[in-house]
């Protein structure tokens, strides 16, 4: 049994009121909540086991050494990566996607290469592309959609040619929900014996993953969005990527041995982790996944599922109202935990500006995101300059859905 409200007791933020009325949190999609178990380990290990880590050799060293190192297991076994050593901590998604860009493009791009990503991504999985355009001349092609937000594998499979060095796209679209058929994806490239890059912001905190099962190239996630502490994050790349790619950025850690006249690199994962890294944040990432583990990340998709289906369809009785992105399925989940929809609604009202009903909203104690969301193209795609979001997260209930739904009828009959 799913016993949400046992879930919420853990996460003591939960209890606040925002101008009189209880919190209902729906903007899971920028940074969920933290439970107590995470505050509390990193906690703990500020008072009793902090020293930075790596070459120490005094017990407090030591101590945070293998805790940092247990970390990177939990995060393997977590997405089912086949070596700690494909594990390498970032400060989150962005930098990760970075990371990949900057090495990616130096080792393996001339001017002229292409790299495809679609046009649903995320500021953090498009900028970093055109900059390299910019420096090397490289080629970013868009993979298009449908008007309810599904991706063209047809027109994809167009875009490929014998210039296509790299295929980075979003596991769940941050805006529309969309779940993208990143597997098929991975497969197409394959053939062509092009790597993959799988951006996992919007999935690892709401589905189970496992990496070797997609068999992507590189996958990526931030700590902050599955419970975790903000400041830490994950690549995943396959060992022979890994390295095989230079190094992102160069300091302490990163090196094997350093002259004035060479200097050469550590192995893998710390050749991408310069300098000291957040090692207690690493704790409460570990202990996040953990949490999520035990109450079962199958268990978790078909309640958000679930949930999302009745917010959709209570918020579609709404006059005027206007959902974004593709419906979802009637079905739960099956066993292994795949679903039609991320649990997240775009929408908008009528003519109301999504500020506006935001801010209203937010004076009644109901928090969602507005604006476009870091993803202008896909705004532009839609013929709009941005919405309101509603996501869910695990603790979120059928109760606060029903206040939501009333809270944009009152605001709607003000308008």
């Amino acid at each position: 049994m799913y016993n949400v409200q046992s879930i919420r007791q853990d996460f003591p933020i939960l209890q606040t009121e925002v101008f009189g009325h209880p919190l209902i949190y729906f903007d899971n999609g920028a940074t969920t909540q933290k439970p107590r178990q995470v505050v509390e380990a990193m906690v703990q290990q500020y008072y009793t086991a902090n020293s930075n880590v790596h070459r120490g050799v005094h017990h407090l060293s030591v101590v945070a050494t293998d805790m940092l190192e247990q970390s990177r297991e939990t995060v393997r076994r977590f997405i089912d990566a086949e070596s700690a050593h494909e594990i390498v901590f970032t400060r989150g998604t962005t930098e990760s996607i970075n990371l990949v860009a900057s090495s990616f493009c130096q080792q393996e791009m001339q001017a002229g290469d292409e790299v495809i990503v679609s046009c649903m991504e995320h500021h953090s999985n498009i900028v970093p592309w055109q900059i390299q355009a910019q420096r090397k001349g490289i080629i970013v092609k868009v993979i298009p959609m449908t008007n309810d937000g599904i991706l063209l594998i047809d027109e994809y499979k167009k875009l490929i040619t014998k210039r296509t060095k790299l295929i980075s796209v979003a596991h769940v679209s941050n805006v529309l929900g969309t779940i993208n058929p990143v597997a098929e994806i991975i497969r197409i490239a394959h053939e062509h014996g092009i790597p993959v890059l799988i951006d996992g912001a919007q999935s690892v905190p709401h589905m189970p993953v496992s990496v070797r099962a997609l068999d992507a190239d590189f996958y990526c996630f931030s700590g902050h969005k599955v419970y975790g502490p903000t400041g830490i994050g994950v690549l995943y790349g396959k060992r022979e990527w890994l390295d095989r790619l230079p190094p992102y950025q160069s300091g302490g850690e990163m090196i094997g041995t350093v002259s004035f006249e060479h200097t050469t690199f550590n192995e893998i994962p710390f050749k991408f982790e310069a300098g000291t890294p957040n090692y207690v944040a690493a704790t409460g990432l570990a202990k996040a996944l953990e949490y999520v583990e035990k109450i079962g990340m199958a268990n978790i998709a078909a309640y958000e599922a679930e949930l999302t289906q009745y917010a959709i369809t209570q918020m579609a009785q709404i006059e005027n109202m206007r959902i974004f992105g593709p419906m979802p399925n009637e079905q739960l989940p099956d066993s292994k935990g795949i679903i039609t929809r991320g649990s997240v609604i775009s929408f908008l009202v009528g003519q109301i500006h999504h500020l506006d009903m935001g801010t209203l909203l937010d004076r009644l104690g109901i928090a969602v995101r507005t604006g476009h969301h870091c993803a202008e193209p896909l705004m532009h795609r839609l013929g709009i300059e941005g919405t309101m979001r509603a996501s869910f997260g695990l603790y979120n209930t059928h109760d606060e859905v029903d206040v939501f739904v009333a809270g944009i009828r009152r605001v709607s009959k003000m308008f």
